[in-house]
């Protein structure tokens, strides 16, 4: 049975039979896969709590054949990959599910993670870096849970060639600021692009949205509770836009 070895956070886990799970988490090397985690839900487990979603573990798996796969960079399997081995590197899920509003919002952080990954065994080193360092400043309490679900959701957007455009006109490119916001143009858009039906967010949301994708979080961190509200809505609505499918956990979010 081949091994190997990676970092990985889990995402989810949902219960296989009378004792297992199936552990859904996001590698460092190896991008997201799913694994079988035989017995963890017995009391006697020696890795069940470790294999719970905010986990930042570092595991080691074996898949159900020794032929080699370049492209994923360890063996590909027949089927699920079998947990061995967990050690526990931050239990971040532990640190925040005492407040309801970190819980909440490292919850729609995972789900927003596995969504986008949609390929196993794809790598996403970025997208697992920004995962660690959103549930990092959630369970250090670095900055409001809202604001850091929101940074997380832009800069994934960002990631996956779905920036919004805050400052230029999405459509033609006319240097702004612009006063309209259209979802489906892609962001801000000037008077002569300016499609029926736009928003027009207050300045400073717009400005919020920018500071949280440019990690400039003193800028952030003084926005007030308006803008804060109207950031996030518009950033949820993009997000929803280009997934075609809304994030579940992202209406329980506490703002």
């Amino acid at each position: 049975m081949p091994l190997y070895r990676d970092e990985a956070v889990v995402l989810r886990v949902h219960k296989l039979g009378e004792a297992d799970r199936i552990v859904t988490m996001l590698t460092r090397r190896h991008g997201r896969i799913r694994a079988v985690g035989k017995g963890v839900r017995r009391t006697m487990s020696r890795y069940g709590a470790r294999l719970e979603p905010g986990s930042h573990i570092d595991v080691q798996l074996h898949t159900r054949t020794a032929e080699p796969d370049a492209e994923r960079g360890h063996p590909r399997g027949t089927g699920l990959d079998l947990v061995t081995q967990v050690e526990t590197v931050e239990n971040y899920g532990a640190k925040v599910s005492g407040d309801y509003a970190a819980w909440t919002a490292a919850v729609a952080i995972c789900e927003t993670a596995e969504r986008f990954t949609a390929e196993e065994g794809e790598p996403a080193l970025r997208q697992y870096l920004l995962l660690v360092g959103a549930l990092r400043s959630l369970a250090g309490g670095e900055h409001d849970p809202s604001l850091i679900l929101d940074a997380f959701l832009i800069r994934s957007m960002s990631l996956a060639g779905w920036e919004p455009a805050l400052t230029d006109c999405a459509v033609c490119s006319a240097p702004g600021p612009h006063a309209a916001f259209h979802i489906a143009a892609g962001g801000t858009v000037c008077p002569n692009c300016r499609p029926a039906g736009s928003a027009r967010p207050q300045l400073e949301a717009l400005r919020l949205m920018a500071a949280l994708l440019g990690g400039d979080w003193s800028s952030a961190d003084a926005a007030g509770g308006p803008a804060c509200r109207e950031a996030s809505g518009l950033i949820a609505a993009h997000l929803q836009w280009h997934l075609e499918k809304g994030i579940r956990s992202l209406p329980l979010v506490d703002r």
